[in-house]
């Protein structure tokens, strides 16, 4: 038997639409892409490139910029120089520039300052308001403040530091040889009196040792003496260490002697500080003697020159890393040396670390000045 299979002319006619619809959709997809050029594709994907390369680069400026940027008009100079630092600092992380030890590299410079020694390279400065107080002051010279706290009236030929020393030899003494300060990770220690230790590594001493490190890299040679004065009897510190610093210039002279001390404001939310570059360290403080309390210095006026004169080049290089300058009407031991002072580190709110690295700052400062 034969079987036939009938084929319904309906069912071909609609076959036949289907086709020729695939078959015209083909060419018009093929019409359309043969339009569209290949550097036409290349031009869009590189238009949307730069445009995600914009907006990172938007991104990173902003937050570049803090808050207070943002609250203030600031000025172009100051847009241009934010705009520079950033774009400087990608530069670096692009060449991948090796890490230095040399504390004065760092990312936003203002200028630079030739002094004996090499080049220095600034940053920006901004005193830290929190833990801090008001700076009081009634007397100026130049940018240098000062808070006379004696009944001597400052004429500006007392202030003007028209002085020269030598800064070949430094001493380097503690009065109050165990005044610390608020403990740390780094520098945790065993107490001896309220903010006051025997280890040496978390005291002003400790603080000392690095300053002298600073300045011999600097071809200053330095004579640190760590005796403790304060210990164990505190009242007498001063006529003991007269005895220390008058034997320390007999055997090696020179014009400057510091005693280095903590400020002794019993305040331990007082912590002074500065912001160098992206670095808090601790303000420091000159406290300058005279002839008022009745103790012989009649050389308190050349003191206080020379003191007027690192603090104008601190505020040249760092400025507010110095606090203003306190004459006060007491010797304090400073008619030992033409440029004997007190340099007083940061306070019993400040931690060793923000002690430790101011001393690279005032080393800098020191060599600085010729």
């Amino acid at each position: 038997m034969v079987n036939f299979r009938v084929i319904r002319i309906g069912d071909i006619a609609r076959n036949l639409v289907k086709v020729g619809i695939l078959i015209l959709c083909f060419m018009l997809l093929s019409r359309f892409f043969s339009m569209v050029k290949k550097s036409d594709i290349q031009s869009f994907i590189e238009n949307r490139k730069q445009q995600i390369k914009d907006k990172t680069f938007i991104e990173c400026l902003e937050e570049n910029f803090n808050q207070d940027d943002v609250k203030s008009n600031i000025n172009e100079q100051n847009l241009i120089s934010k705009e520079l630092g950033f774009i400087t600092g990608q530069k670096r992380i692009e060449e991948k520039i090796p890490e230095t030890n040399d504390s004065t590299n760092i990312t936003e410079k203002t200028e630079i300052v030739t002094g004996n020694d090499s080049n220095i390279s600034l940053p920006v400065t901004k005193v830290v308001e929190e833990h801090n107080k008001k700076d009081i002051y009634n007397a100026t010279y130049s940018s240098v403040q000062i808070r006379n706290q004696t009944s001597f009236n400052l004429t500006q030929e007392m202030l003007t530091p028209n002085i020269t020393f030598d800064k070949s030899n430094i001493i380097i003494f503690h009065t109050h040889t165990s005044e610390s300060y608020t403990p740390s990770e780094a520098y945790p220690y065993t107490a001896s009196g309220n903010f006051r230790t025997l280890d040496t590594n978390a005291s002003v001493v400790g603080v000392g040792n690095e300053l002298t490190n600073q300045l011999i890299q600097k071809n200053i040679n330095v004579v640190h003496d760590a005796t403790f004065h304060d210990y164990p009897e505190y009242n007498g510190a001063y006529t003991r260490s007269l005895r220390t610093a008058q034997g320390l210039i007999a055997t090696t002279p020179a014009d400057i002697v510091i005693d280095l001390h903590r400020d002794a404001i019993a305040d331990s939310s007082y912590g002074p500080s500065v912001m160098i570059g992206d670095e808090k360290v601790a303000q420091l403080m000159f406290v300058m003697g005279s002839s008022e309390g009745g103790l012989s210095h009649p050389n308190w006026i050349n003191n206080l020159k020379i003191a007027i004169k690192i603090q104008e080049k601190a505020n040249e290089m760092y400025p507010g890393l110095f606090k203003p300058i306190l004459l006060s009407k007491y010797r304090y031991n400073e008619h030992l040396a033409k440029g004997s002072c007190i340099i007083e580190v940061g306070a019993t709110g400040n931690t060793m670390d923000e002690c430790v690295a101011s001393m690279k700052y005032l080393a800098n400062v020191i060599s600085a000045i010729e």
